[in-house]
This record gives C-alpha cells, sequence and structure tokens, in this order.
C-alpha cells in the first residue's frame, strides 16, 4: 500500500471510520507483529504491542505526516514500544526444550532425525542472532526479513546511513563466525566463501 493510499485512509481515520482502520490493520498488522515478535520472541507481549501500535493510529492519525514509509514510521513507534518492553521486564525463566526432542526422535517415522537436524540448525541460527546486540540484531531483521532500504533502518533507528551499513557489515562478520563455530562443533566444516 503506498503513502497516498495510506494518508486516504488516515483521512477517514480522524472521522473514526472503523472500516478504513480494519483495511489498514489488515494492511500492516502482520509485518508489524512479525517484527515485533523476531525483537521480543513472546508472541502474547507481541500481539499486545501491535495492537498498542496501531491503537496509537486510531487516536491520532494526523501524526503521520507522509515525509517517510508508513510502514518505516510504524515500525518506529512499535519499535519504541519494544525498547520499553525490554526495559521493564524481568530475567525470563530458563526453558527446557529437552520434551520436545525426546518425542520427536521417539517419532518412527523415518524423517524425525531430518527434522530434528533442521530445528538445531534453525535453533543455531536463531543462537546466533540472539549473540548479535540490539541495533545489529534489529538492523538484520529489517533489512532481511522486512525488506527495507537501508535508508527506512537509518529513520528507525535514529542514525545515518552509513552507520546503518556498518551494522549491518559487523552483524554479517558476526553471523558467519558464529555459524562458523556451530558447523566446526557438528563436525560439518567450513560455511560456503569462509577464509582458510
Amino acid at each position: 500500500m503506498d503513502n497516498d493510499e495510506v494518508l486516504r485512509l488516515l483521512g477517514r481515520i480522524e472521522r473514526a471510520d472503523e472500516a478504513a482502520f480494519r483495511e489498514l490493520y489488515r494492511a500492516f498488522s502482520r509485518r508489524l507483529y512479525a517484527y515485533v515478535l523476531r525483537q521480543l520472541g513472546d508472541p502474547a507481549q507481541a500481539e499486545e504491542i501491535v495492537a498498542d501500535t496501531l491503537y496509537e493510529v486510531w487516536r491520532q492519525p494526523a501524526k503521520f505526516r507522509g515525509d517517510s514509509q508508513f510502514s518505516t514510521w510504524l515500525i518506529g513507534i512499535a519499535r519504541n514500544k519494544v525498547l520499553m518492553a525490554f526495559r521493564s521486564r524481568k530475567p525470563d525463566a530458563v526453558h527446557d526444550d529437552l520434551a520436545d526432542v525426546a518425542e520427536l526422535v521417539a517419532n518412527e517415522d523415518p524423517s524425525a532425525f531430518d527434522i530434528l537436524a533442521q530445528q538445531q540448525r534453525h535453533e543455531g541460527v536463531r543462537h546466533c542472532m540472539d549473540k548479535l546486540s540490539d541495533e545489529h540484531r534489529e538492523c538484520v531483521h529489517l533489512v532481511f526479513y522486512e525488506g527495507m532500504s537501508l535508508g527506512e533502518v537509518a529513520t528507525i533507528q535514529a542514525c545515518p546511513e552509513g552507520t546503518v551499513k556498518t551494522r549491518l557489515f559487523h552483524a554479517r562478520q558476526k553471523l558467519k563466525n558464529c555459524l562458523q563455530l556451530l558447523l566446526q562443533r557438528e563436525g560439518g566444516g567450513r560455511l560456503a566463501g569462509a577464509a582458510s
């Protein structure tokens, strides 16, 4: 949805048009939820932040002036709410996933080990992403998962575009090194393109 369409919907929302708000919600809520969930890892809290973010749009639609893409502006609001959620969090309890792994291995399906290996690789990537700083992780997510431009990310992170480039470079290096270590532990060798 382009900014002109968004601005038309926001004008209708200013007049308390619920149908316009539903249309805007359908257009942006999934993408916003994916971003918040990636940052927090808590589906319930992600839903709450998405609802709070879009409620702000409902309350004050005129705040969006069209200076950036609407999705960039919306993610900026959600980002502030995510940062507040991080500040208010108590240390999370450690979760034990051994029962899930045992159930998967006990499965008699011949592909159970393939599924387990795929799950371990996915967890390895998540582990490496979690080792990144908040700024680096957010840059990677916004560029590679949300498809945002460097300029849009710079707007959200309130920094120069060159800083975003630097963060992405360092994030890729850290991810590459972390994944390389995981592969070596599994006996899988080196990543393609890794230096000898």
